[in-house]
This record gives C-alpha cells, structure tokens and sequence, in this order.
C-alpha cells in the first residue's frame, strides 16, 4: 500500500499525471492534472485501489482530499470512478456543506450521481466529516479504515462508529467497534 510518493511531473493528461521518483514513472489518476506543473517537484498523497483485473493509483494534492475521497468511496454505489469528478468539480468545503445541508440538487450536478446516490451520500455521511473536530474525524478515518481492513462492509462500519466513544484511544474504539459488529 502506498501513502504517497514524492517526485517530478513528467507528463500531465486530462484524467492523470505521470510522477517520476527515482526513474521510476507512477501514473496517477487524480481529480485536477491540470492543477500540476510539468518538471515541478510535489508530494502527491496515494489510494491504491486494487480489483482483480486492475491496480490503480489515485492522487491527491492534501490529505484532507484524499480523507474525503476514501470516504465517498465508503458510500454504497459510489465508487472511485464517481467519487474522483466530484473532487473534480466541486471544492471539498462545498461537498461536505452540501451533505451537512442535504442539499440533493447539489449533489447530483456531479456525473453519474442521481437522486438515489446522493441520498445514499447523506444518509452514510451526514455528521462524519464536519471540520469542526479535526481530530476526532482523524481518529474516526483510522478506525473505518482498520475495521475495512479487516473485512467489514461499509454499511456495517457506518452503522456502529456512530456509537463509538471519540475520546477513547484508537486500540479501545477498535475493540468497542468489534464488539458491536459481532453482536
């Protein structure tokens, strides 16, 4: 699994970038190519998304982008194809107002994003990504992650993080999480 990798842009297309690291060229696919500077040295922050066919890497500027984009990814019938335009088109700041605020219309501006999913979006993350605790949304990231990790659904996950204690350790919210899940 990649967390990042740090290099030249060496070629810049309308759905992806190619980053050289040590003369090695990684593509990746990213919401904004055109936002990178041919020969310019970034950071780009990784998802590795794997299915039996295909391994692809998606890229993104800041961590924040990336927390977003594995969260929409979370949703049921969203997957990494729909969530990349929605990064694309809109700011991260307007995608988490416009599940915060339900705004329906909002949301379905983006491509291939209908009534049903984008009520599917507010229904799974209305109240888990507000800007307002930025630690505890970090601590809830590293436990939805460990728990898919380990095999559960999204929907499981989505189900019993709510009841979990934010101020416990992220060991403690685990153990509290498998405890519900196995109930």
């Amino acid at each position: 699994m990649y967390a990042y990798v740090k290099g030249f842009i060496k070629e810049i297309e309308s759905d992806y970038i190619v980053v050289d690291n040590n003369g090695v060229g990684y593509l990746v696919y990213t919401a904004s190519p055109y936002s990178f500077e041919l020969d310019k040295e970034y950071t780009v922050y990784l998802y590795q998304h794997v299915r039996e066919d295909e391994i692809t890497l998606y890229g993104f500027k800041s961590l924040d982008e990336k927390k977003l984009f594995l969260r929409l990814t979370s949703v049921k019938g969203l997957g990494c194809k729909m969530a990349l335009p929605m990064l694309a088109l809109g700011s991260p700041e307007g995608i988490i107002d416009a599940i915060e605020r339900e705004n329906i219309l909002y949301l379905k501006k983006f491509p291939k994003i209908g009534d049903k999913v984008a009520r599917q979006i507010i229904l799974d993350l209305k109240g888990k990504l507000t800007k307002s605790d930025e630690g505890a949304l970090q601590v809830n990231d590293e436990l939805v992650e460990a728990l898919r990790s380990l095999g559960y659904k999204a929907a499981d996950i989505n189900k019993v993080i709510k009841k979990i204690d934010s101020s416990l350790d992220i060991e403690n919210q685990i153990k509290e999480a498998l405890k519900l899940l196995l109930k």
